[in-house]
């Protein structure tokens, strides 16, 4: 049953690459079945016989024609469809009895009906049938209600019909197809969107992680290599915050870059993803780095718990904030850091005086900004930057809490 399926598979391949074939055996079959008929008289004695009756040898002639116009059905279904109609109109003009010619014709209003629209195959059906109809009533030997008559009207009008189903489901089935594409298409947009949204995802937290600790990396070795000589205790404090800063660095890095891990692949990070919970580790980081930093009003006054993602972005906005007060503001600059939750809404505010010869970032410039606005606004919030009077750097960004946790407070 495989090894049949299969040969009847490829050979509806080959008819569809090869569709002047198809319409030549068909025209054949057609040939054969008009002309095996014509040998049968519907007026017999007892009854329609067959073999008594030899067609003319000019109904032969039409009945070939007829038939060999169908080869050329799909190029030109219209002017097949008129040679046919003629051809089996003479035949029942002249004919007695006449050879089923108008076979051909009733093949041929089924291609058009099957290519065009349905308007045309109504107008060009009941022109056809009315046609060959009416030659049939008025120029046949039988009388006018004769089933022959009959025949010729019943078999044009199952010519359109079918055809113009066949039609309809060619339609249906396009319109299925096409909706299934532009499905996949939306599928596949889909996708490439996610995966770009995480890569900015994936390059903010790198962006974070590396700027963060390479910049108390910098700092450490530099007051390492002052006081070497001289220090030589201090050099080895400075030098174990060095230390720990790439340890963390390294298990972050580790955390982010196992985001890229598959689903099936080993080790895949479990850490938690950094939050304020170990907000005080990260500013012990910072102060070990020689900035004063300030907390005023820990995490621990929030009314509740904040959504992960919310969590997150207040952690990495402090984070990255820092890291450009200690890069831009200067030797001997204060921050403060401020957590508060404001009815529906979280607000982080950084600050500092930026007393060193640093000067603040200028707004919307660096990836450091644009991360921490790229955050934000994922989270529907807003982040306003911008240096303060008389000095110093101010960061604040409003973070919605409810809409994300489904009015959770």
């Amino acid at each position: 049953m495989t090894a049949l399926g299969t040969g009847l598979s490829r050979f509806r391949h080959w008819l569809r690459a090869h569709p002047l074939a198809l319409d030549g055996a068909l025209a054949f079959a057609v040939l054969v079945t008009i002309l095996v008929s014509s040998f049968a008289d519907p007026h017999g004695p007892n009854g329609p016989t067959f073999g008594t009756r030899t067609p003319e040898i000019r109904s032969v002639a039409l009945m070939v024609l007829s038939a060999a116009a169908l080869v050329f059905r799909r190029r030109d279904s219209m002017a097949v469809l008129a040679f046919t109609g003629a051809v089996a109109l003479v035949e029942l003009v002249v004919g007695d009895p006449p050879a089923p010619v108008a076979m051909s014709a009733v093949i041929a209003l089924y291609t058009v009906a099957s290519r065009t629209d349905r308007p045309t195959t109504w107008r060009v059906g009941l022109l056809t049938m009315t046609g060959l109809t009416a030659g049939a009533m008025c120029f046949g030997s039988g009388p006018w209600y004769s089933q022959e008559n009959l025949g010729i009207f019943a078999w044009t009008g199952i010519g359109a019909s079918a055809g113009d189903a066949v039609r309809s489901r060619r339609a249906f089935v396009d319109a299925i197809r096409e909706r299934a594409e532009r499905a996949e298409r939306t599928r596949e947009e889909e996708a490439r969107r996610r995966v770009a949204e995480e890569r900015l995802r994936i390059a903010r937290d790198l962006h974070d992680v590396v700027a963060h600790h390479i910049a108390l990396v910098n700092v450490q070795a530099g007051v390492a290599a002052h006081v070497m000589d001289k220090r030589p205790d201090q050099a080895k404090e400075a030098l174990a915050h060095v230390r720990e800063a790439s340890r963390s660095a390294l298990n972050e890095l580790r955390a982010t870059v196992g985001l890229l891990r598959q689903s099936g692949d080993p080790e895949a990070p479990t850490a938690p993803a950094p939050g304020l919970a170990v907000l005080d580790e990260l500013l012990e980081t910072f102060r070990n780095a020689g900035l004063a930093v300030e907390v005023a009003r820990p995490d621990k006054e929030v009314a509740a718990p904040l959504p992960a993602a919310v969590d997150l972005a207040v952690y990495r906005i402090i984070q990255e904030a820092l890291t450009n007060v200690r890069k831009h503001a200067g030797a001997g600059a204060k921050a403060e850091v401020s957590v508060v939750r404001v009815g529906s809404s979280a607000e982080v505010t950084v600050l500092d005086n930026g007393t060193g010869p640093g000067e603040g970032p200028t707004e919307g410039s660096g990836h450091g900004l644009i991360g921490m606005r790229e955050r934000v606004g994922a989270l529907g919030g807003v982040l306003t930057t911008a240096p303060r009077y008389g000095g110093g750097y101010r960061v604040h960004a409003i973070l919605p809490v409810e809409g994300r946790t489904g009015g959770n407070t």
